[in-house]
């Protein structure tokens, strides 16, 4: 079963009676997961602590309604989930949503496809909100927050926040952006926690750069926006003269420069969600 296809009652119920067995949906959110490699039947018998017979029939059911694809490779067979079957069952439950009103559905139609254009919406808002997370948020992530308010102007909004901030912001973060024009009056240093609350700004981009490399440990943000990891290091670690500073300073924003222009030139409207995480991490050099 490839493509899309618009979806009956026969075929939604179907869908639905598939997820409603505990062993199936557990082996179908397992299948979420590892979207992009898939799992073979042994894998994710091990992995559930199932029977790999009885697992095999329950796989062959979640195929035959559209929810996992199998392919073989060498002498296994690989399952893997089907984003689609997942869009033509959102699709027919929010079908007419509020009467032809999807704006009054709030976020849950936001992601999927549109049933009228056939193209993917990240949101139906102006803008794309961007939230850039590092541990301390007084450089890096404030930088990736000033670069995307000025460069994606209309198109994305901004945030920065730190699992650890430092309080405020680096100077020559500051010192580094006023000279190259930037609006600095309105950074500041925060914790995420405010992001993390009802009334905060709904997140479609959630984008760590902390180093890895370096030993920092990374925030990771709950919910459902789409993530990535693009690695820069800590400009405010450096030690040594203002001169080393500054350099790495401008290293970082640089970086970061170049990667969010060409997260600016994404056509957003049109990319799959599946294309779109890929081309997010290879702007990071994250991809496997």
């Amino acid at each position: 079963m490839t493509g899309r296809h618009r979806m009956d009652n026969s075929r939604a119920m179907d869908t639905l009676h598939a997820l409603s067995q505990e062993t199936r949906l557990k082996a179908f959110r397992l299948l979420m997961k590892h979207m992009l490699n898939g799992l073979s039947a042994g894998e994710i018998a091990r992995k559930l602590s199932a029977p790999q017979n009885t697992l095999s029939t329950h796989l062959g059911h979640l195929v035959r309604c559209g929810l996992v694809s199998k392919k073989r490779k060498g002498r296994e067979i690989i399952y893997a989930s089907r984003i689609t079957g997942v869009e033509e069952l959102v699709l027919f439950l929010t079908e007419g949503c509020c009467d032809g009103r999807p704006d009054l559905c709030g976020a849950l139609v936001d992601t999927w496809t549109s049933p009228i254009t056939g193209n993917k919406q990240m949101t139906n808002t102006k803008f794309y909100n961007v939230l850039f997370l590092c541990t301390g948020n007084s450089a890096r992530s404030i930088l990736a927050e000033a670069i995307m308010n000025r460069s994606g102007k209309g198109r994305f909004k901004a945030f920065s926040a730190g699992s650890l901030p430092a309080g405020k912001v680096n100077p020559f973060t500051i010192s580094l952006l006023k000279n190259l024009g930037y609006e600095t009056d309105g950074l500041r240093s925060k914790n995420w926690s405010e992001f993390d609350t009802e009334n905060a700004p709904r997140m479609d981009f959630v984008i760590t750069v902390c180093d890895n490399a370096a030993g920092e440990v990374c925030p990771v943000w709950p919910g459902q926006p789409m993530t990535a990891h693009w690695g820069i290091a800590d400009p405010a670690a450096v030690t040594g003269s203002d001169a080393e500073k500054e350099a790495a300073f401008s290293s970082a924003y640089d970086q970061l420069l170049t990667r969010i222009e060409s997260f600016n030139n994404l056509p957003l409207a049109t990319i799959d969600r599946l294309s779109l995480k890929k081309t997010l991490d290879q702007i990071g050099g994250t991809e496997e």
